[in-house]
């Protein structure tokens, strides 16, 4: 049975080998989703970015037309993240070991004809190593590769949240909270639902350019920002709140 966060995503695993073969003539795109199966605080589970990143391509893969010749890859689960390692539960790979692997799935995908390959990363952690693997593939295996994050796009119109959510609250804050309510609702302890502040709080008010995430950036570990090793308040991430990120989130990533 595909899993209710699944539903609506055609898999390369699906096909024969004989259909894999011919999918060249289609011109496709093929998606390699990455994520991360790291802590995500006492409310949310290890899989959020997993479970997200799949529920938004299902979401995607459905405002496509049937005949769209699109097919996602089996999941990366398992991405780079060692700023959550001082932490139970996190599974982190490497990052030479993590481009190693899309290298050698997209040369897989490049090697029947096909030439055009989406990474869809769903852990921030994974940006810097996709990007050094993805221009090994255009280098070495003249894929056209390109890379997106649902973080990376523009915000919904119609989603209220304050300003400090969306600038500071970006692991286990409200937008990942309520994507998971709407996606996965049985996974999220709501009595555990509170605002874990962080650092970049106090930098706001202190200071011009610095921060944890930004153009001007310093490299931390998740509890440098937050003891828990989340930040942002997970109290605004309503379900409904979730079905509207997903909804606009999804339609980007279609588009």
């Amino acid at each position: 049975m595909t899993p209710v966060h699944d539903s609506g995503i055609r898999f390369w695993q699906t096909l024969t080998t004989e259909e894999a073969a011919a999918l060249a003539t289609r011109d496709p795109v093929i998606v390699l989703p990455v994520a991360a199966i790291e802590q995500h605080g006492p409310h949310l589970p290890l899989s959020t970015d997993l479970d997200v990143g799949l529920g938004l391509l299902g979401e995607a893969m459905r405002r496509l037309p049937d005949m769209f010749p699109v097919w996602a890859l089996p999941p990366q689960a398992i991405g780079t993240s060692a700023e959550h390692t001082g932490f139970a539960g996190t599974l982190s790979l490497d990052p030479g070991l993590l481009a190693e692997t899309v290298v050698q799935l997209g040369a897989a995908v490049g090697s029947t004809g096909i030439r055009r390959l989406l990474v869809w990363n769903a852990h921030g952690g994974n940006q810097a190593t996709i990007d050094v693997a993805a221009l090994r593939l255009r280098r070495e295996h003249r894929l056209l590769v390109v890379k997106t994050s649902y973080f990376g796009f523009p915000r919904p119109e119609h989603a209220k949240l304050p300003d400090r959510e969306w600038c500071h609250g970006l692991h286990g804050g409200a937008v990942e909270t309520a994507m998971m309510r709407h996606l996965r609702p049985e996974l999220v302890r709501t009595d555990l639902l509170r605002r874990f502040a962080s650092v970049d709080d106090e930098l706001a008010a202190a200071l011009n350019l610095v921060r944890a995430d930004g153009p001007m950036s310093f490299a931390w570990l998740a509890n440098d920002l937050n003891q828990k090793g989340v930040v942002g308040d997970a109290r605004l991430g309503t379900k409904e709140l979730g079905a509207q990120l997903v909804s606009h989130y999804g339609r980007v990533l279609a588009d």
